[in-house]
């Protein structure tokens, strides 16, 4: 390959709206690795929802584009698909709840079933590459951007959770890939906004946040993200995404795959190093994919610019196109298109919530409320979908204990029942005596709620990670 097609081969980038034609231009002219799938790029059909065959198209398009030079592996197409608050992909396609009901189910199998059934809805559209799961262990409150995107507070149960999930994954046919190593789960900045700084020292983060990326490495996870987080025991100031200390920590952990750099338009990075200087310092640092750059343009000429005056060696950019080539080529190999059409995992969803559903305080058997409910806060369709869940359970609306639901982000609510539908943080500050963690907003999520409210079913969750005066593992016996 010449200079400029191993500088395309090492790029991921984005694109604007529905601007398809020209960013397969961009494709084929700079031999780019293939496209990522941004929410604006999916099209919908008049009701608003996705259109299925529509990005199916899209996506077929994109992929003919990467193959113009004549590649004998396929394009990489990606999506940033976890359930919960990051999904791209909208209704037909199944709706999953947060990953920290995974946690709480506390059950291997299900989060293997579950990432099998999550991608295999991805294949018939296209997409080859799912930026998830999240293996980010959660530090609880003082964690802003992670949350309930992390299964677990306890490094172990993140470790063979993320592994059961990512191996569902590459059995429907999709590549994972672990997130955000060194660890986003235990820093209180969000690295959309601003640089985190991870005070930790080596042998702490070892033993914390490094567990589910040594567990993901030796199960033979692909990919690895790094994160956009300064760790000053490896090299102060720096972001993880452009240290050569933290890919040399990475590899330390026997990782030979394909390292991928958080988005590089994120703020952490953009505000700090503009133009194509992040894509080149990714690079020179150890990174082998560089995921959207601000202007791939510009990454693209600066790559190449670096290699011909020296400033980075040409056995690095060798190095990171040989293992996006021989990812990508392995997976054309070896992926069977096990694909399930758009919706097929409802009814594995609804298994995830109900196995997931923890009280925190209130009784733990028999109906918590007496046949009828007033429902109050959550988010734009909320009450709607738990009075409609409600009524499949035998409860009338309008009269009896006050359910008050909490969305992503809100705050501790009174009334008589506080549901957390996020993460379960809010509930600290909650003065209701029943307390209840749901960790979803999906249809089966309010199943899952009204069927214990109405003591239909049991609550089996425990809490993944400590919630004010509620230690994790609280939950009913």
């Amino acid at each position: 390959m010449t200079t400029e097609e191993k500088a395309g081969q090492v790029l991921l980038p984005s694109f604007k709206g529905k601007e398809v034609e020209a960013h397969a231009a961009a494709i084929e002219r700079l031999h780019l690795a293939g496209s990522i799938i941004m929410g604006d790029n999916v099209p919908l059909d008049p009701q608003g929802r996705l259109d299925v065959s529509g990005m199916a198209a899209v996506n077929q398009r994109l992929a003919q584009a990467a193959a113009a030079g004549g590649r004998p592996w396929p394009g990489i197409i990606a999506v940033d698909q976890e359930g919960g608050q990051v999904a791209r992909l909208g209704a037909p396609l199944t709706e999953w709840p947060t990953p920290m009901s995974y946690g709480a189910a506390g059950s291997v199998p299900l989060a293997k079933e579950a990432g099998q059934g999550l991608a295999a809805e991805l294949v018939p559209l296209g997409f080859n590459v799912d930026f998830a799961p999240d293996t980010d262990v959660t530090v609880g409150p003082k964690d802003p951007t992670i949350g309930a995107r992390s299964m677990s507070s306890d490094p172990g149960a993140a470790a063979s959770l993320g592994v059961a999930f990512s191996q569902g994954m590459l059995a429907a046919g999709v590549l994972p890939a672990v997130k955000h190593f060194p660890g986003h789960g235990s820093v209180a900045v969000d690295s959309h906004v601003s640089l985190p700084v991870q005070p930790a020292a080596v042998a702490d983060l070892g033993g914390r946040d490094w567990k589910p990326f040594g567990a993901a490495i030796a199960a033979g996870s692909p990919m690895v993200m790094t994160g956009h987080i300064a760790v000053p025991a490896l090299q102060p100031g720096v972001p993880a995404s452009l240290s050569g200390p933290t890919y040399a920590a990475l590899r330390g952990l026997g990782f030979n795959g394909v390292a991928v750099t958080d988005a590089l338009n994120m703020g952490a990075v953009a505000k700090q190093y503009p133009g194509g200087t992040a894509a080149v310092m990714a690079l020179a640092a150890g990174a082998d994919l560089l995921l959207m750059p601000a202007d791939v343009g510009q990454a693209h000429a600066a790559i190449v610019q670096a290699v011909a005056s020296g400033a980075l060696p040409p056995e690095r950019l060798d190095e990171a196109a040989r293992r996006v080539a021989t990812m990508m080529a392995w997976h054309g190999r070896t992926a069977a298109a096990n694909g399930a059409p758009a919706g097929s995992g409802g009814a594995l969803s609804a298994r995830v919530s109900a196995s997931a559903v923890t009280v925190l305080s209130g009784p733990c058997s028999g109906p918590l409320v007496p046949g009828a409910v007033r429902v109050a806060g959550g988010g734009p369709g909320d009450r709607a979908r738990f009075e409609a869940a409600a009524a499949r359970a035998g409860l009338s609306v309008g009269s009896g204990p006050l359910v008050s639901l909490i969305g992503y982000g809100g705050r501790g609510a009174d009334g008589d029942i506080a549901v957390a539908l996020d993460a379960p943080w809010p509930l600290q500050d909650s003065p209701a005596p029943v307390k209840i963690a749901l960790y979803g907003r999906t249809d089966g999520a309010f199943d899952a709620l009204a069927a214990v409210l109405a003591g239909k079913a049991p609550a089996p969750g425990k809490l993944p990670a400590a919630v004010g005066s509620f230690p994790a593992g609280t939950g009913c016996p």
